[in-house]
């Protein structure tokens, strides 16, 4: 008498889509704002509104205008040290991330005075941008404080920091700087990536229906 064998099925433990958790993608810049860079006009207001919020005013109000005037990445901005600083001869010297070029930066009077703030405030920092710990500033919490500012200053759509280096270039392009210098300000190493703030050149297009 021939036995019959019973084959039990087990079920497989590999996942399958239906139960793997799906993330949400993330929308595009161009889903959620018209345009990635601030006019000079935006800037001011973000730099006022930082100024109001928090209490950390004067710290953050520094960190939004240094970002702007030196088109510093945030890991940039909360790296900076006292020793890039020369506050008698009124000079930064920048560091750039992602294979950047380094340069020399002029400090204009009101970064100067801002700065010299900061040092009184807080004499004996090795970093420039620091918590009441005295240790050094996340980029998350920079990252929190610009969106704060920009909801403060009511500007018609969310912003965020990396917005503030893209703003520094369509500037400089505006004001008829030489592409090349802008490159070296900015520590492009391709200036391919420079070329594409004199795409947005208000004056591009003059005199075309002339």
């Amino acid at each position: 008498m021939s036995k019959v064998v019973e084959f039990k099925h087990h079920h497989s433990t590999t996942p399958t889509i239906e139960n793997r958790k799906v993330l949400p993608v993330p929308p595009k810049y161009s889903q959620v704002r018209e345009r990635e860079y601030l006019l000079p006009d935006e800037v001011n207001r973000i730099i006022k509104a930082a100024k109001n919020v928090g209490r950390h005013g004067h710290r953050d109000m520094t960190m939004v205008m240094m970002s702007y005037r030196h088109a510093l990445r945030v890991s940039e901005l909360v790296n900076l040290k006292w020793s890039q600083i020369d506050l008698n001869q009124g000079l930064i010297h920048v560091n750039r991330l992602k294979n950047g070029v380094a340069s020399v930066h002029p400090l204009s009077g009101d970064e100067i005075r801002a700065l010299r703030k900061l040092k009184r405030d807080y004499p004996d920092t090795q970093y420039i941008f620091i918590t009441e710990r005295k240790s050094p500033i996340t980029t998350s919490t920079v990252r929190k404080m610009i969106k704060r500012a920009g909801d403060k200053a009511k500007l018609p759509f969310p912003i965020h920091h990396h917005m503030l280096r893209h703003s520094t270039g369509f500037a400089l392009v505006n004001s008829q700087q030489d592409t090349r210098a802008i490159q070296h300000y900015m520590g492009h190493k391709n200036i391919q990536h420079t070329v594409r703030y004199t795409e947005l050149a208000v004056g591009r297009f003059d005199n075309f229906w002339n």
